[in-house]
């Protein structure tokens, strides 16, 4: 993902051919692993049984018969899913690949994976705000006119700091059905992202997907160099050769990790977390895997207070 990009058509031939053959090989075809809750319509209610998705309980009849219901579904055959994509300045930096190209990797293996099942696939766009909307359609021909206009934009220029808070904001006002939703981005904002990303995912199944640098967590000692700060274009000259330089840099990025992941277990939506260089197959897998072991792990504790005396 490194150097310079291939066209769409190639770049998604590439990614069929490795990624996403070596995922249904992983996944043995179980996508949905990855993609809980969406396209749903309310059949009928039922007593909870061990191993039901601990997500379908109907609170309200539980509270009122103090015993645990679940909600009973006919499935949609179509899903449709939003992709809401950060393109602002600080997504070009990457040692190992550009963010950016990261980016535009695992949409395309994701898009078409749920394009191939016969679902349909949207795009919104950040850049200083969200500029661009794809209006969600299905097929392969939908996947590459979102790549092209991913490429096709240009290189980002410094600008105020990313607002993620309004980018949520603005995509819950405009994705009005239930949708599976993608947001993509490395969380470098301006803070109050955690609340409008909370309430979008009150309507939706939101799934957030963190890009980032290992020179985002720990400065190498590398002399005097220039930094230069991707979102507004500040510039400062830094000595990292100071170790109690690169402790400072160390515990900032600590801290900030620790906000990032206190807001998003706040927002209540699951995160996967991708270095640049890092292999996508094996990212997506461990994050399937993580879900269907969280789903396993809440519909075993709620089956063991079920059985338990009021």
């Amino acid at each position: 993902m490194s150097g310079s990009r291939p066209d769409p058509e190639a770049l998604l031939r590439r990614l069929e051919w490795t990624v996403l053959k070596r995922l249904d090989g992983l996944l043995h075809g179980d996508y949905r692993t990855l993609f809980r809750g969406f396209g749903l319509d309310l059949a009928d209610l039922r007593e909870y049984q061990y191993h039901d998705d601990v997500r379908y309980i109907d609170w309200n009849v539980t509270a009122r018969l103090q015993t645990p219901y679940v909600r009973e579904y006919y499935e949609d055959r179509e899903v449709t899913a939003w992709f809401l994509l950060d393109v602002s300045p600080s997504m070009d930096f990457g040692s190992a690949a550009r963010k950016r190209a990261v980016l535009e990797d695992f949409f395309a293996v994701l898009a078409r994976l749920l394009t191939r099942h016969g679902n349909r696939v949207g795009a919104l766009l950040y850049g200083e705000r969200l500029d661009t909307v794809v209006a969600a359609r299905g097929g392969r021909k939908q996947v590459l006119e979102i790549l092209y206009r991913l490429q096709r934009r240009p290189a980002a220029q410094t600008s105020a700091p990313t607002d993620l808070g309004a980018f949520l904001r603005d995509a819950g006002n405009l994705l009005k059905r239930r949708s599976l939703v993608f947001l993509v981005s490395d969380f470098f904002s301006a803070p109050g992202w955690e609340r409008p990303l909370a309430q979008l995912a009150l309507r939706h199944e939101v799934l957030a997907v963190r890009l980032y640098d290992p020179l985002e967590m720990e400065i190498p000692d590398v002399g005097l160099v220039l930094v230069q700060d991707a979102e507004t274009g500040e510039q400062l000259f830094v000595d990292t050769g100071a170790p109690a330089f690169r402790r400072r840099f160390a515990a900032l990025a600590a801290r900030r990790e620790e906000r990032l992941r206190a807001g998003l277990r706040e927002a209540g939506v699951d995160a996967l977390e991708i270095a640049t260089g890092e292999d996508l197959t094996e990212a997506i897998v461990r994050f399937a895997t993580l879900r269907k072991l969280r789903g396993r792990r809440a519909a075993g504790a709620l089956g063991q207070g079920a059985g338990r005396a009021p």
